[in-house]
């Protein structure tokens, strides 16, 4: 007999060889049809592996949340099936689960287009419906490999390669149909479900290498069921609508070019926005306590050397070697500046703690299928501070900058905010001294901030722990920006010190801080939250005077001139077009207030104001509006 344990501490004895199917069959018929998968000494593990003496064992019903990976996986493997049954021939390369859901990767000699998902759903419903068993086979290597030369299948043929030696090479079937596969699955193809939808077709390098073929991927998204479904398309219809990319044109603020890519290139308005963002950081970093600085954007490799970034990170950077035959690289981050800029002069602990702000331009390359709009570019600004302290001011510190980027965000109308604290990772830097002190900072400042947050064990970077910030957007979709990391290593690699109280030079403890991030993917974030109807204090065009006739020009100028003079963003449109053509174009433009000006309102020295996403119009004496608009269009710090 073995014995295995279950989560209540209770024990089971089983005969040898039994699997996680028959302990749920032991346990009850109504366990057993609920059961998909099991959780076997912390791993997810199928149904039919068999259980080891001891194991701690965990049932796993398809409602169960970690089923869903499971769910996304197997129906990978259908999409895969599916798609050859109706292309033979075609060859398959790889599909996993993601985040909604799950793709697959196909070499076709045409590529998929968005006309034939219907078709390939359709198919894979009557592959799950016919509930055919997913069972798992151990191989020998030449076996697989004589299989899928044999049926043409190069990629498997690759990805068998790869796998180490020592290691097994297991195969999943499905009926006839069967691939290269860790595993594990459920326990048919009906245990995937119909809640899924294939979404969208699109190329992808072979292994992300634009060296390499490209291959047709065809994504899909999937559920545990059709609520979570429906919810989840719905979104998706609202997040189309608010793509930043398709309101950054109807607004006018920025644009891409193949010449250029991964770069902004920023239209009046957009760089209008893009300044106010800076200008507002500006004033709560200075209220703050931080000093801004600015670094050279590009720097030689041996400074890089010291930082490690050219040892670690060169894949990622932007090199140039001039004709002296020196490497330079375009900075990917600020922290090697900022080390420079520090070093300069004998620093006291009466110095610390010292707070250096940059609004940088970084260039981290991105493969050019990652690229999104703002939201994936390879030139950003970021928001960058390092602030250098004492051990003993690290705790204020690190409740000091929660508590400016959770006030921040609110600003913004970020209201759902949270809070991630990555722990060390098993190839780490520095003593373990130093990482008590520095996690049990930032856990005592999350909680005497009263946060609640979650650990990731091993997430940290190697050189310290670190906060990260997630924003919940209005349809509910996270966003990961602000970050705190602790770094002891980089003064030590730069040989950073102050003179503490006892005349002994140390080394400062060193905070990495961002709150926006990149301004760049905060300005998209903040347009789709938004929709594109940014508050009254932040659009690049806060009032539109427009004329109803042109009886009323002169005093549009003078209405305009007043609002600009009390620190207002105002454009004027006196063309000859109908008024109702002019408030719909710049409604389309998301503008928060339209003042409509005709011979009445010249007249009687009034305005007529019209705010977006209000019905019905408002009118006042041109001072009343005045003061009305002007205390509206400043920051929430400015307003009280």
């Amino acid at each position: 007999m073995i014995h295995v344990r279950l989560p209540d501490g209770a024990s089971r004895a089983l005969s040898p060889s039994s699997t996680a199917a028959d302990l749920a069959a032991s346990i009850g018929p109504s366990l057993a049809k609920r059961t998909v998968a099991a959780i076997v000494d912390g791993r997810l593990s199928d149904l039919s592996a068999p259980l080891p003496d001891g194991a701690a064992v965990e049932l796993v019903a398809r409602d169960d949340p970690r089923a869903l990976e499971l769910i996304r996986h197997d129906l990978a493997h259908v999409l895969a099936e599916a798609v050859q049954a109706l292309w033979p021939g075609t060859r398959t390369a790889i599909g996993p689960a993601i985040e909604h859901g799950f793709y697959y990767d196909f070499d076709r000699e045409t590529p998929f287009t968005p006309e034939e998902l219907p078709v390939i759903e359709q198919k894979m419903r009557e592959i799950i419906a016919a509930r055919t068993p997913f069972t798992c086979e151990e191989w020998g290597r030449e076996e697989a490999r004589a299989h899928f030369e044999a049926a043409g299948e190069t990629y498997k043929i690759a990805l068998l390669d790869a796998i180490p030696e020592g290691e097994p090479v297991t195969i999943y079937r499905q009926g006839d149909w069967l691939d290269l596969c860790r595993g594990p699955h459920m326990r048919t193809t009906g245990d995937a479900g119909t809640a899924f939808r294939l979404t969208r077709v699109a190329g992808a390098y072979w292994r992300g290498d634009a060296n390499n073929k490209m291959l047709s991927r065809i994504y899909g998204v999937a559920f545990a069921d059709k609520a979570a479904l429906d919810a989840h398309m719905t979104m998706m219809a609202e997040a189309e609508k608010r793509d930043h990319r398709r309101l950054g044109r109807e607004m006018n603020l920025f644009h891409f070019e193949e010449v250029a890519p991964g770069s902004v290139f920023w239209h009046p308005n957009g760089w209008r926005l893009f300044q106010t963002l800076i200008g507002y950081m500006r004033a709560r970093q200075e209220e703050a306590g931080y000093v801004e600085v600015n670094s050279p954007d590009i720097m030689d490799r041996s400074l890089w050397e010291t930082s490690g970034h050219w040892q670690n990170y060169r894949e990622n950077m932007f090199l140039a070697k001039t004709q002296d035959d020196r490497d330079y690289a375009l900075k990917p981050m600020n922290c090697p500046g900022h080390m420079l800029i520090y070093g300069q002069g004998t620093k006291s602990y009466r110095d610390l703690p010292l707070k250096l702000a940059e609004f940088g331009k970084v260039h981290r390359y991105e493969p050019s299928g990652a690229l999104h709009g703002l939201l994936r570019v390879r030139s950003f600004t970021q928001d960058d501070a390092h602030i250098y302290c004492t051990p003993e001011q690290l705790t204020e510190e690190c409740l000091k900058v929660n508590d400016l980027v959770m006030s921040i965000y609110r600003d913004f109308g970020f209201e759902d905010v949270r809070i991630k604290l990555s722990t060390r990772p098993e190839n780490r830097i520095g003593s373990e001294e130093s990482w008590d002190r520095s996690e049990e900072a930032l856990r005592e400042a999350l909680d005497q901030a009263g946060h609640p947050y979650t650990i990731f064990e091993g997430e940290g970077a190697f050189y310290g722990p670190k906060l990260e910030y997630v924003l919940r957007d209005a349809i509910g979709r996270d966003w990961q920006c602000g970050t705190l990391q602790v770094d002891f290593n980089l003064p030590e690699r730069f040989g950073s010190t102050y003179v503490a109280p006892s005349g002994e030079k140390l080394a400062p403890v060193m905070l990495h801080r961002a709150l926006f991030g990149s301004l760049e993917r905060f300005t998209g974030i903040l347009i789709e939250h938004h929709a594109g109807h940014l508050p009254l204090w932040l659009a690049p065009v806060q009032v539109v005077v427009a004329t109803v006739t042109g009886a009323a020009d002169a005093w549009a100028t003078e209405v305009a001139a007043t609002l600009r003079a009390s620190g207002l963003r105002v454009e004027t449109d006196l063309r000859n077009e109908k008024i109702g053509y002019k408030v719909r174009e710049h409604a389309l433009k998301k503008v928060p207030v339209q003042i409509a000006l005709g011979a009445n309102e010249a007249e009687q020295g009034t305005v007529t104001i019209r705010r977006h996403g209000t019905e019905g119009t408002q009118t006042l004496d041109l001072g009343e509006a005045v003061n009305c608009l002007a205390r509206r269009a400043h920051p929430p710090r400015e307003l009280g």
